[in-house]
């Protein structure tokens, strides 16, 4: 992209019509048509967080679009007041997010200068992003591997963005990591052992999908567990907020359609609770691009067909219960998967975004021949 003239007039306005809101949602589409690299959100999905998502009824909020002095829209940006966040760290944050703009410093400015306005209105004393409403959303702004598709639930931006965000005076608060991997190179012997041992030792059984599709109180019970677990393990993860009961059910609804029998491992101990777990879903970023925003009219056969048939997955949440966190039960399910990828054949699988400063997160992969893939930042500065 060609920089604009950096004496440039930019006015922000609130987002207060539906009109406004489709402009915002549909900005970024439109802001990376020409980029290869860029997964196209879904317009349906990104109408759906900005007015209907369960975070919004404890959040405070409000939404900007830049324009130029032609009345162009030229860039986006969400403010976010999570109160939750905020009693849960002792801290006065306002976040931000859905953050797009054109090749020019002077959006950048005017787009923070106003959720920093706002945020001080509100008693905030820090600014902090790219977030979303909760852990789960998409967030942190990419700052290595631009050269990269990410997965769908992933943002991706341009290298102008780094550059506009230092200058503004931003400093790394954290970043997220990610890292691809060759799924042919097979099973380790250590670990295929210790996988047989731990079942063994234990009384463990890995739970069939199908069974967990067929039997609802058992499936109920799963995915409560499942997000108990998820609540417990990631507390002490940076930014992380524990999830309410409608949210979980927002990513169960979201994500439950996409888990595959081969793909995911949910690991019961003999009282039939989760001990452990891991799911990946087939990679639909190819897809996600071919649809351009749009289910319809054919978008959705794209996301279909890549659903049946694929040679790359995205790895999406594995962790065990806090009583069986000493006991490596990562092993189980990492040597069911990888069984399950050599089987299919996989070219590629790329990991969840993980905190750099989760040591014992990243550490699971010092086993397998790996490269990073990318790198995400979420950036801090007082106001």
């Amino acid at each position: 992209m060609g920089a604009e003239r950096l004496d440039m007039q930019v006015t922000v306005k609130e987002v207060t019509t539906d009109k406004e809101l489709r402009m915002f949602y549909k900005f970024q589409n439109k802001l990376y048509r020409r980029c290869r690299q860029y997964v196209p959100t879904l317009n349906s999905d990104q109408r759906h967080s900005l007015t209907e998502d369960p975070a919004l009824k404890y959040c405070k909020r409000k939404l900007w679009l830049a324009y130029n002095s032609d009345g162009k829209v030229v860039g986006r940006v969400q403010g976010i007041i999570n109160p939750r966040y905020n009693s849960y760290y002792s801290l006065n944050r306002v976040r931000f997010g859905w953050f797009d703009f054109e090749e020019n410093p002077a959006i950048a400015e005017a787009l923070i200068d106003a959720v920093v306005k706002w945020g001080k209105e509100q008693g905030m004393n820090q600014i902090h992003g790219p977030l979303a409403y909760n852990t789960l959303g998409r967030q942190g702004m990419l700052v290595e591997g631009f050269d990269k598709m990410p997965p769908i639930n992933c943002l991706y931006n341009y290298p102008y963005y780094v550059d506009y965000m230092q200058k503004m005076g931003f400093e790394k608060e954290c970043d997220w990591v990610q890292y691809e991997m060759d799924p042919s190179q097979g099973v380790p012997e250590k670990l295929s052992r210790i996988s047989k041992l731990l079942i063994e030792k234990y009384h463990l059984k890995v739970l069939k999908m199908g069974k967990l599709k067929r039997d609802k109180k058992l499936r109920e019970k799963v995915l409560k567990q499942f997000f108990e677990i998820y609540n417990e393990s990631f507390k002490s993860v940076q930014n992380f907020i524990p999830l309410t009961e409608e949210e979980q059910q927002k990513v169960v609804k979201e994500y439950y359609p996409y888990m595959k029998e081969k793909l995911t491992c949910m690991v019961l101990d003999q009282n039939d609770d989760v001990a452990a777990f891991g799911v990946s879903i087939p990679s639909l970023s190819r897809a996600f691009k071919r649809a351009n925003g749009r289910l319809f009219p054919i978008g959705w056969l794209f996301i279909l067909l890549a659903f049946i048939k694929f040679k790359k997955v995205d790895l999406m949440l594995i962790g065990s219960s806090p009583k069986w966190n000493s006991k490596g039960l990562s092993a189980i399910f990492h040597n069911k998967l990888e069984t399950n990828y050599l089987k299919l054949k996989l070219k590629s699988a790329i990991t969840n975004p993980q905190i750099d400063t989760n040591v014992a997160a990243i550490k699971v992969w010092d086993s397998y021949s790996k490269e990073l893939y990318m790198r995400r930042r979420c950036w801090i500065k007082n106001i």
